[in-house]
């Protein structure tokens, strides 16, 4: 879309082996022997569900709140329309202020604690508390694009750039990489999980 090519890789380089945390993550749940219940994975995946969209919502504020969303007063329809060419700038050209990125570090680290104390309220082994962090991280990073899609059609494609993390340096994939990850850690978590 609009000139975007595909990028196999991530930065830094090291952020290309998160495609290999389902690929591990499968034989050592399945041999760990855990079973989650249906209950577990319902309620903590309701959680990641909704803890996804508000992610979205807080971009969208923080973009408005950068000059970086045109049309936010109006409708949403305004948002998609004005907005449209912006989004297909390349990411990198976007500086946010020192202060927001403080902030943005801070809430970055509170999304994982957040997640990881769903998990292990939910699980009771640390296989199964395990396997629900990955399974809430997974979910709230797939919501988190479709909130953002659903509402002011961004990600305009799957090619489309953009900066995943900011801890401890900026990480930086094309869309398709973290949706790719998150789809396949949904399939390991689902398939290591015995049933008894």
């Amino acid at each position: 879309m609009v000139g975007d090519t595909f990028s196999l890789w991530a930065h830094p380089w090291w952020v290309n082996l998160l495609v290999l945390a389902p690929v591990v993550a499968y034989p050592l749940l399945r041999r760990s022997g855990f079973r989650l219940r249906g209950h577990a994975l319902i309620c903590s995946g309701l959680f990641a569900l909704a803890f996804g969209y508000v992610e979205a919502a807080v971009v969208i504020y923080i973009r408005a709140a950068l000059g970086l969303l045109p049309g936010y007063q109006g409708t949403l329809q305004d948002v998609r329309r004005l907005s449209a060419a912006l989004y297909r700038q390349p990411i990198l050209e976007i500086q946010m202020p020192p202060a927001l990125i403080t902030v943005e570090l801070a809430r970055e680290a509170a999304t994982i604690v957040m997640l990881a104390s769903v998990a292990w309220l939910a699980g009771r082994t640390h296989a199964q508390r395990w396997a629900l962090f990955l399974w809430c991280f997974a979910i709230w990073d797939m919501t988190y694009y479709a909130g953002l899609w659903a509402t002011v059609r961004w990600p305009y494609s799957l090619l489309s750039p953009d900066v995943l993390f900011l801890i401890p340096v900026p990480w930086v994939a094309q869309v398709w990489f973290p949706l790719l990850v998150s789809a396949l850690t949904v399939l390991a978590v689902l398939a290591g999980n015995r049933r008894s």
